[in-house]
C-alpha cells in the first residue's frame, strides 16, 4: 500500500521499521500472543534503533522526531505485531511527558533510561471508577513536607507490575481537572502494588493489571509540571495517544488486507480463484479504501499535532474515531474471506481482529471521541475549519502555505 506524501527520510524510517516487524515482531507474534509472553528483550532491541524515545531530545538518547514520523513507524511495527508495538507507543508517550514537562534534572534522572527501555514505563489514568470521565478521579496525593503521600487504586494500566515508573495522576486539589496533578511513582516503593494480570480479549502479550498505592510516599521532585497541571498534561499525552493507537490500527489492517488478498488468490471455489469472483473483489477494495483513509487521517492528525493547530485535538479524536473502526471492520472482512479458515488460530487475521477491538476503547472511548469532536468543532469559527489558506508546518518547523479549492 502506498503511503503518500512521505519525505525521503520517512520513507527511510518505513523501510527500516518494516524490516524489523518481519524478522523481530511477526514470526513470534503468534506464541507471543498463546503463552502471553511479554518480550522485553524485543523492545529493547527496537529501542536500539531510535524506537524508545521517538519525540525525546537527543540529549537524553532521544530521536527528536515528530509525530509524522512517529505514525510511519508505529504503522509498520504494528503490522508485525500490536502488542507489544502498543505497548512502545505508551512507553514513548510517557517519556514525552517528561521529556516535555519535566525539569532538567527529571530529564537527566529518568530518560536515558527510558529511551534505551532500560526501564519501562506505564500510563496511570483510568481508575475503577473514572474511565471517560477522567477529571472525575479519586486518587489523592497529600503534601507533608517535601514529599507527597498516594492512595487509590488505576484501572487497565499497560505494564503494571513489570513497568519500572509510573504516571499517576492524582488529586491534589479541588474537584474537578484543576485539582489533578502529576507524579512519577517508582516501582518498589513502600505502599505499591498491583492486582492480578487480567485475561483479555487481545493485546494478551501485554501485561495488563491494577495498580494499588496504599499511601506510597513520593519525593516532592517527582511531581511532574506544578500542581494543578496533571489533566493538562494528561490529555495532551493522549491527542497523541490516539494518533499512535490510530496509526497500529492501520498496521494491523493493513496486515489483514495482504493476507486477505494473497488468500483470495490462492483459494479456489467453483473452479476458480475466490479473488476472480466479484464479491470478493468488492469487499477487498472496500477494505483497501477504509486503511487508506484511515491513513490519510492519521497522517493529517499528526502533522496536525506537529504544526501545534488549534484544530490538533480536532484532527487526532477524528483519526482515532474513524481508523479504530475502520480498521477493526476491514480485520473482520478479512476474516470473512478466508471463511471457516479465518476463525481458526492458523491465520492470524483472529489475532490481529482481536487486539484491534480494544482500539475503539482505549485512550478515550469512540463515544468520548464524538463528543470531543463537537466540542472542537463549537469552538471554531462556523468557516475556520474551511479556510482557502491553510498553513501546513513540517517536522523541521518549516511551513508553506497551499491554496485548497
Amino acid at each position: 500500500m502506498i503511503t503518500p506524501g512521505l519525505s525521503e527520510e520517512q520513507e527511510e524510517f518505513q523501510r527500516l521499521a518494516a524490516d524489523f516487524a518481519a524478522r523481530e515482531l511477526a514470526p513470534h507474534a503468534a506464541r507471543w500472543d498463546a503463552e502471553k509472553e511479554f518480550s522485553v528483550g524485543t523492545l529493547r532491541a527496537a529501542a536500539a534503533l531510535g524506537f524508545g524515545g521517538v519525540y525525546c531530545r537527543e540529549d537524553v538518547g532521544g530521536s527528536a522526531l515528530c509525530r509524522a514520523d512517529a505514525a510511519v513507524i508505529f504503522e509498520e511495527l504494528a503490522a508485525g505485531d500490536i502488542s507489544h508495538t502498543a505497548y512502545l507507543t505508551i512507553h514513548n508517550m510517557v517519556a514525552h511527558c517528561i521529556d516535555r514537562y519535566g525539569t532538567e534534572e527529571q530529564r537527566q534522572r529518568w530518560l536515558p533510561q527510558l529511551t534505551t527501555l532500560q526501564r519501562l514505563t506505564s500510563y496511570c489514568l483510568t481508575e475503577p471508577s473514572s474511565g471517560s470521565d477522567a477529571a472525575s478521579l479519586s486518587t489523592s496525593a497529600r503534601r507533608g513536607g517535601d514529599s507527597y503521600v498516594l492512595s487509590g487504586t488505576k484501572a487497565f494500566i499497560s505494564g503494571a507490575g513489570v513497568s519500572d515508573l509510573y504516571l499517576v495522576m492524582a488529586r491534589t486539589g479541588k474537584p474537578g481537572p484543576r485539582g489533578i496533578s502529576a507524579f512519577i511513582v517508582e516501582k518498589g516503593a513502600p505502599g505499591l502494588s498491583f492486582g492480578r494480570p487480567e485475561v483479555k480479549l487481545g493485546w494478551c502479550a501485554q501485561p495488563t493489571a491494577a495498580v494499588q498505592l496504599d499511601a506510597v510516599r513520593v519525593p516532592a521532585t517527582n511531581r511532574l509540571g506544578e500542581e494543578g497541571d496533571g489533566f493538562r498534561i494528561a490529555m495532551a499525552a493522549l491527542d497523541g495517544g490516539r494518533v499512535n493507537i490510530a496509526a497500529c490500527s492501520v498496521g494491523g489492517a493493513r496486515q489483514c488486507l495482504d493476507a486477505a488478498r494473497k488468500y483470495a488468490a490462492q483459494r479456489e471455489q467453483f473452479g476458480r480463484p475466490i479473488a476472480a469472483q466479484q464479491a470478493t473483489q468488492f469487499r477487498i477494495a472496500d477494505m483497501a479504501t477504509d486503511v487508506q483513509a484511515s491513513r490519510l487521517l492519521v497522517q493529517h492528525a499528526a502533522r496536525s499535532l506537529d504544526a501545534q493547530a488549534p484544530t490538533a485535538t480536532l484532527d487526532a479524536a477524528i483519526a482515532k474515531r474513524f481508523a479504530t473502526d475502520a480498521c477493526f471492520a476491514v480485520a473482520d472482512r478479512a476474516l470473512q474471506v478466508f471463511g471457516g479458515y479465518g476463525y481458526l488460530r492458523d491465520h492470524p487475521v483472529e489475532r490481529v481482529m482481536r487486539d484491534l477491538r480494544v482500539h475503539s476503547i482505549l485512550e478515550g472511548t469512540n463515544e468520548i471521541m464524538r463528543v470531543i469532536i463537537n466540542r472542537e468543532l463549537d469552538k471554531l469559527h462556523p468557516v475556520a475549519w474551511g479556510l482557502a489558506h491553510q498553513a501546513v508546518h513540517t517536522c523541521d518547523g518549516s511551513h508553506a502555505t497551499q491554496d485548497v479549492p
